[in-house]
């Protein structure tokens, strides 16, 4: 899913953006380094399968160790 953001303004480490209608604040060092004011950034969510399983096999093998003992 693509979709797009506004930087609004900057304040201190942050860029405050508009994204779908509501107001985020994100980290300056998450944008390119060369974005300002007024500029749209296009956004990508995309679903890390590899990472997710990775996650989920880490998370079982603590609740295994945890009620194992």
């Amino acid at each position: 899913m693509i979709t797009k953001l506004i930087i609004d303004r900057f304040e201190n480490e942050y860029a405050v953006c508009e994204i779908e209608g509501e107001i985020i604040n994100l980290k300056k060092s998450l944008l390119p380094s060369n974005a300002k004011e007024g500029d749209v950034i296009k956004v990508s969510f995309e679903i890390d399968q590899d990472e997710t399983t990775r996650r989920k096999e880490k998370t079982k093998e603590k609740l295994k160790d945890l009620f194992d003992h």
